[in-house]
């Protein structure tokens, strides 16, 4: 005689679900950096490089705080494996560290 499945069952179809909107903020932060990353201002005067530079620094550590709030859920925590928040988070913090040196 086979036993159900437990409820709180949180694998297979929650995790495929769960990794869409992670991997869109993944995607998200990482072009955002990416810009913030290849902006080259011409000079000191140049404040819409400095301003775009900053606006796409804002923008991926945006996106990293929304994926790790979304991961700090309990369901969340216990479908998606924890590496599965390190990409974006490390892209949070290259944005973090460009926004204090060039932004």
């Amino acid at each position: 005689m086979t036993t159900p499945p437990p409820m709180d069952d949180d694998s297979g179809l929650l995790r495929m679900l769960l990794a869409i909107p992670l991997t869109l903020l993944t995607l998200m932060a990482a072009y955002f950096c990416w810009t913030a990353l290849t902006i080259r201002p011409s000079g000191t005067w140049d404040d819409s490089a400095y301003t775009a530079i900053v606006v796409s620094c804002v923008l991926t550590i945006g996106a990293a705080a929304c994926s790790a709030a979304m991961w700090l859920a309990p369901s969340v925590r216990r479908a998606v494996p924890w590496w599965w928040a390190c990409p974006v988070l490390v892209l949070g913090a290259v944005a973090g560290v460009r926004w204090g040196v060039g932004g």
